[in-house]
């Protein structure tokens, strides 16, 4: 309750004071657009989250729709994305299928392997690809069909109807080691993925394949009114979905309106400025609260609400349930649905260490990873900029894997991975630099997750802070 009165004073604070351009505005209707600013932002965190991705391709990449822009080296900072994997080689094709439908054709597990994803705008889960995925790892014709499709689609497809126009496949070329050959080996096994329109199947063209790779790419949320016009931009492209028609009013009190340009008045700007951090506000609390816990008295917790997880993965068929505020909490932290979570990957996350207390980049901390991690893969664990959930900006490494060079063990076969501005003494190799004037969070990554992890057999223990505060 003290939480909540606190944001309550602020926001009536921010309301006192916004800019003088807003009082342009009568107050009955500053305060709506105030109100219905702040829960479109909710709402629309999932397609703006996506559609931030999609504008940096364009603007920072040559890479167009149908193309696939990769990292052909391990994400560093510069990768600006929510949470993404340093120890994996990304591959990402924004589709758009307004000019037909479209295939995304994935190779066999030979010599490598696949862990996708294919979302729809709302990054809803259409389907997964590789060997956990539809094909099962034996390769597969992923066939994405518009919205109202009347065709007949040909044999031979995973056929994927789609209710919105554009979306993306998140395809993870799995890494073996970060030496120069099995990073080559990853880059040369995901650019057999091909993309192609269904009407040149007989002949398919070649697939342009963009290197983002040393490019600052960044995708972090903006919460200011910049948001509403990329939310703006998702309402001009992609059709009313049944479930969120009740935000057709609500948006149009914004300025925003299918069929119109978008063009707010500095007024109005100025309080969805304002909206937008009380959005924030908000957000970053029901984070900080945390999710439900993977262990009870362990503070690690899978990296999206169990409500969101179920709602996405049968197309919200639910209707009497629509998690729109813990997905908009969820797509604060990351990007991309999983239609079958837990089996390619699975991914615990935390803010605190063993006593409740945020992470402190000025602190060192120290997480033992117990022996026997259940996964057939490897394991991972990565620090984030707690403001921005992105790679800590400037850092040489975000990571340390079971695929590190030169990791060290101890004798019981557990590791201890360090954190903190400098890497104690002797410790270099197991350690993750950090900002020492900011707050970061971890995410501990497991590609192909076995039972021990989810019957309660092997626990992830909290990281503890060493050495005097």
């Amino acid at each position: 309750m003290r939480n909540l009165a606190i944001i309550s004073l602020i926001i009536v604070g921010s309301l006192l004071s916004l800019p003088a351009q807003a009082q342009g505005m009568d107050p009955a209707t500053r305060r709506l657009v105030h109100r219905r600013g702040i829960e479109a932002m909710i709402w629309g965190m999932p397609a703006v989250n996506a559609d931030l991705m999609r504008q940096e391709m364009l603007a920072r990449t040559t890479a167009k729709p149908n193309d696939v822009v990769f990292w052909s080296k391990p994400a560093d900072w510069k990768n600006q994305t929510l949470t993404p994997n340093p120890d994996s080689i990304y591959f990402m094709s924004f589709w758009d299928v307004r000019g037909g439908p479209i295939v995304i054709e994935v190779p066999p597990a030979e010599g490598g392997s696949i862990a996708g994803n294919i979302v729809d705008a709302w990054q809803m889960p259409l389907e997964d690809a590789g060997p956990e995925g539809a094909d099962q790892g034996k390769g597969g014709k992923y066939l994405i069909l518009p919205p109202g499709y009347e065709g007949t689609p040909p044999e031979g497809y995973i056929v994927l109807p789609s209710d919105t126009f554009t979306g993306f496949a998140l395809l993870r070329s799995n890494l073996a080691g970060h030496g120069e050959a099995e990073i080559a080996k990853s880059v040369a096994y995901g650019k057999q993925i091909k993309v192609y329109p269904l009407a040149a199947a007989g002949n398919p063209p070649p697939t342009l394949f963009v290197d983002a790779s040393d490019t600052l790419f960044d995708a972090t949320i903006k919460y200011d009114a910049s948001f509403f016009r990329n939310l703006d931009r998702v309402v001009q492209t992609e059709p009313w979905l049944p479930r969120d028609r009740v935000m057709i009013d609500q948006l149009r009190s914004l300025g925003i309106e299918k069929g119109q340009a978008y063009n707010p008045s500095p007024a109005a700007q100025a309080v969805l400025n304002q909206a937008g951090k009380e959005a924030q506000a908000w957000l970053s609390e029901q984070y900080d609260k945390g999710f439900p816990v993977m262990n009870p008295g362990i503070h690690w917790f899978p990296a999206a609400q169990t409500e969101v997880i179920e709602a996405v993965q049968d197309g919200y068929a639910d209707i009497d349930a629509y998690p729109v505020d813990a997905r908009g909490v969820t797509y604060t932290l990351g990007f991309t649905g999983i239609k079958r979570i837990g089996t390619a990957q699975f991914y615990l996350m935390t803010s605190k260490d063993s006593d409740g207390d945020p992470f402190e980049g000025s602190e060192t901390y120290r997480l033992t990873v117990p022996a026997n991690v259940p996964v057939r893969q490897y394991w991972s664990v990565t620090a984030y900029d707690r403001a921005t959930h992105a790679l800590i900006k400037d850092m040489p490494r975000a990571s340390i894997a079971s695929i590190t060079a030169g990791l060290g063990t101890n004798p019981d076969g557990s590791v201890d991975v360090f954190f903190g501005p400098k890497a104690p003494k002797g410790r270099e190799a197991n350690w993750v630099p950090t900002h020492p004037n900011g707050k970061f969070e971890l995410l501990f990554r497991l590609y192909g997750p076995q039972k021990p992890l989810f019957d309660g057999s092997w626990k992830l223990p909290d990281a503890e802070r060493i050495g005097a505060r």
